[in-house]
């Protein structure tokens, strides 16, 4: 579970990120393909990723020897190079403190150790890593994941003019709930978290940024001095093409994983379907409906929100990827 406190200067603090991060949805995308999120049907793209990525861009592997990124990675420029500035300048002693975390002990490469000691080479070899990544893994889809981001950012806008900031947080994260200054998030999983995390913003604010190659969530940067920043898989379309991205499915193969009357259930919720107009169009009573949304949801396919006694299901970018229409 993910617990964060609000102060009322934080709820006033609460923003948008304008524009996506390169960076952030860089990490994202080798988090999911690395740690194999998404489940089977997602291997064709996780394979497709990995073997995509140039030998320059192998360094990026020795920032997290235990899974655990430093922190000073965690910034939100809006390109590469202002995204690397913006670590460039962050303090030597933050630095160091955070490769000491994320090694705790370990033997660390040369230029890990350079990083460490602040010598130049070790800040070119992570930019042309960081660089190389980019080019390989998110160059060919970024002008639609710019359009993906407009489109989540005029969604976020209008629910929060409709349903306010309590509401709005409550439909970006199914199931939580803001309440007395606290957002609960019950079946968040945190990175470096497997029970509860509490954060207190202590007047930092929030900053909310989709992403569209993660489909676990959330991703939580939490750095001294900085707003804090949530990270959640946005419930639009996938961001990949289909060239890049997209899985080539086979329609019966997918049926025989999911069931004929859940891949119907997946590919009906393109559009939003209360629980009563889902089993209208599957013809079964609505507890079978219910139960099919919440096997899709449990495996990150859709969401559900809930408003008053009516509840709405809608497919993720996860389960437009996995449908394959």
């Amino acid at each position: 579970m993910l617990r964060i406190h609000f102060t009322a200067r934080d709820i006033a603090r609460i923003r948008f990120a304008p524009r996506p991060a390169p960076l952030q949805e860089l990490h994202a995308a080798l988090a999911a393909a690395v740690n194999r999120q998404g489940g089977p049907l997602l291997a064709p793209w996780r394979g497709r990723v990995l073997r995509s990525l140039p030998a320059t861009a192998a360094p990026l592997a020795d920032l997290v020897p235990a899974g655990r990124p430093p922190l000073f990675l965690d910034v939100l420029g809006e390109s590469l190079s202002d995204s690397f500035e913006q670590i460039r300048v962050t303090g030597s002693g933050f630095v160091r403190s955070e490769l000491e975390r994320v090694y705790g002990g370990l033997p660390a490469p040369a230029w890990i150790r350079g990083l460490h000691a602040s010598d130049g080479s070790g800040w070119r070899t992570l930019y042309r890593a960081q660089q190389a990544a980019y080019e390989a893994v998110l160059a060919p889809v970024w002008s639609v994941v710019q359009q993906r981001h407009r489109e989540e950012f005029t969604r976020y806008a209008l629910t929060v003019a409709e349903h306010g900031v309590a509401g709005t947080l409550a439909r970006l994260a199914p199931d939580s709930r803001l309440d007395d200054g606290v957002w609960a998030w019950p079946g968040a999983a945190t990175a470096g978290a497997t029970e509860i995390r509490d954060i207190r913003l202590a007047g930092r604010g929030l900053v909310l940024l989709p992403t569209f190659h993660h489909p676990a969530g959330p991703l939580l940067q939490d750095s001294p001095g900085r707003p804090v920043v949530l990270t959640y898989p946005a419930a639009g379309p996938s961001a990949l093409p289909p060239t890049a991205g997209r899985p080539d499915v086979d329609a019966e193969a997918l049926a025989a994983v999911l069931g004929r009357t859940r891949l119907d259930a997946l590919r009906l919720l393109a559009e939003p379907h209360t629980t009563t107009s889902l089993a209208r169009a599957l013809d079964v009573s609505n507890a079978t409906a219910s139960a099919h949304a919440a096997a899709l949801r449990s495996a990150g396919m859709t969401t559900t929100t809930r408003t008053g006694r009516s509840v709405t299901h809608r497919r993720t970018a996860l389960g437009t990827l996995v449908a394959g229409v």
